[in-house]
């Protein structure tokens, strides 16, 4: 007989989603379940989701975790946003960061404002009206428990962050069971999952099954046969190489996602190392000429051997399929173009702690789960193709292709607001905000048709002073910060 009351949770898979998953659910629901994670330390982990947005701090806040603690155990340092090199054009580069860029009003953002004062020459640079912007840039970093002038992210060593989110839910009540799962037993008249059998012949029984098996979907897919959404007409990456190597200088307060003729590579500053991963799509590049290119341009010596990686970017037709629900890379990827990964794990476990089934699984709840979870990662994969969408790059094949896509009509629709009259939104529980859409859309080179005429209520004189005003803010709040790798040393000392 299968149970209606859901206490007891199964969670398949570790890794960064599985203890995600774990600390989530036994910091907020723990009286009310019963959680056991199952995982293989014979089986791998991805590992390389290095790169988190400013959401990981809330996430962090809602569990009560220690930010220095944390910090120290993970290696981490500070992210104030991701440099795009090349990506407009070979040599050009701009900064997309997690601030706000001058102040917005009721009536229009404020680069409506900026945009006429450029038609009358007192514009002073964009990026001179943000923060967060201007502190990147200049290697500084500042935050304390009574004043924190910056939003930031963090990036962290992801195999070090599982294992301190283990220790955080073991505290909590989670039981870890080592083994790996050899079989999945169904109901035979629902096709619910009844327990995951081990290769020792034990059987793990549940209620709700959390799938966080990676890309193999082994619940999720290989038993429930849920279906895929593959996205690679339009984000074609299917492959990467990673490898850790030595620092070669102070850390920075920034991810660098470096374009190349087929691809990309990312640069991820740690305490301890670096973070590199070089991303290309096996269509164009084969992997012995990707891994050339790549260790070609790595800096600083190599501690690790290249490790190689494919994926299939898109998502599961469903996320909650019967009482199974996944997490983490089961639910499907896409690529780390703007450090989602982890967000993503974040959101759905916390979703699932608004949601949770404790008096059976409706379809009614399940829909709606999989709608809120399907929304979002939809407006993140409009976000990551206007990088690719919108370049001046024509350098190679793969570059004029990207130019000559056909693209979702959402983000059609979006990228002809802000070509003809400067107009960005985000629209409601939308991850990136106005902010980060208008640094992007500016930093790919979108020079808009018109704009709002908000500037031309204000006297010229009036305008001009109002902006400088701004920006002296801004440059004297940095003038006072000390540089990221001091803080870093104090800080995590």
């Amino acid at each position: 007989m299968e149970r209606q009351t859901i206490n007891r949770v199964v969670i398949a898979g570790g890794g960064t989603a599985g203890w995600v998953t774990a600390a989530s659910l036994s910091h907020n629901l723990g009286p009310a379940l019963d959680i056991t994670l199952v995982e293989s330390e014979a089986i791998g982990t991805i590992g390389v989701g290095e790169a988190t947005i400013p959401t990981h701090t809330s996430f962090h806040a809602m569990l009560g975790i220690n930010e220095a603690e944390f910090m120290r155990a993970t290696h981490a340092t500070f992210k104030l946003g991701i440099q795009f090199e090349g990506w407009k054009d070979k040599g050009e580069s701009y900064i997309h960061s997690f601030g706000q860029v001058g102040k917005h009003t009721w009536m229009a953002p404020f680069h409506h404002l900026w945009l006429h004062a450029r038609d009358l020459g007192i514009e002073g640079d964009f990026e001179d009206y943000c923060l967060e912007l201007k502190a990147a840039k200049a290697d500084k970093f500042f935050t304390s428990d009574k004043q924190k002038p910056l939003n930031y992210a963090y990036h962290l060593d992801a195999v070090a962050y599982a294992k301190y989110l283990r220790g955080f839910s073991e505290k909590k009540g989670v039981k870890r069971v080592e083994g790996k799962i050899q079989n999945v037993l169904q109901y035979a008249e629902s096709g619910n999952i009844k327990a995951v059998e081990l290769e020792n012949g034990a059987l793990i029984e549940g209620d709700l099954f959390i799938d966080c098996t990676g890309f193999n979907g082994l619940l999720i897919e290989k038993t429930l046969k849920t279906g895929y959404d593959d996205w690679r007409h339009w984000l074609p990456m299917d492959s990467a190489y990673a490898v850790q190597t030595q620092k070669t200088g102070p850390a920075i307060p920034y991810t660098r996602a470096i374009a190349h003729e087929n691809g990309w590579r990312w640069r991820i500053p740690l305490q301890h190392r670096v973070g590199n991963g070089f991303v290309f799509t096996s269509e164009k590049l084969s992997n012995d000429d990707a891994r050339e290119q790549f260790e070609n341009a790595l800096e600083g010596e190599a501690l690790t051997e290249p490790r190689l990686i494919r994926f299939i970017t898109g998502r599961r037709k469903k996320v909650w399929n019967k009482n199974c629900v996944a997490l983490g890379l089961s639910s499907g990827f896409l690529e780390p173009l703007e450090s989602t990964s982890i967000h993503l794990f974040q959101r759905g476990v916390t979703e699932l702690v608004k949601h949770f089934p404790y008096h059976g699984i409706t379809p009614a709840l399940a829909d709606l789960y999989n709608d809120k979870i399907s929304k979002e990662v939809e407006q993140i994969r409009d976000f990551l193709i206007l990088h690719y969408k919108v370049t001046q790059r024509d350098d190679s094949e793969f570059w004029r292709e990207r130019q000559a896509m056909d693209i979702p009509d959402t983000l059609a629709a979006r990228l002809s607001l802000f070509e003809e009259n400067a107009h960005a939104y985000n629209g409601c529980d939308e991850l990136f905000l106005l902010d980060s859409w208008i640094q992007v859309m500016f930093g790919q080179g979108i020079e808009p048709k018109g704009y709002h005429a908000i500037g031309q209520l204000f006297p010229k004189d009036r305008l001009e002073n109002a902006l400088k005003s701004q920006r002296e803010k801004v440059a004297s709040t940095l003038a006072q910060l000390p540089s990221h790798q001091e803080f870093i040393d104090q800080y995590c000392s």
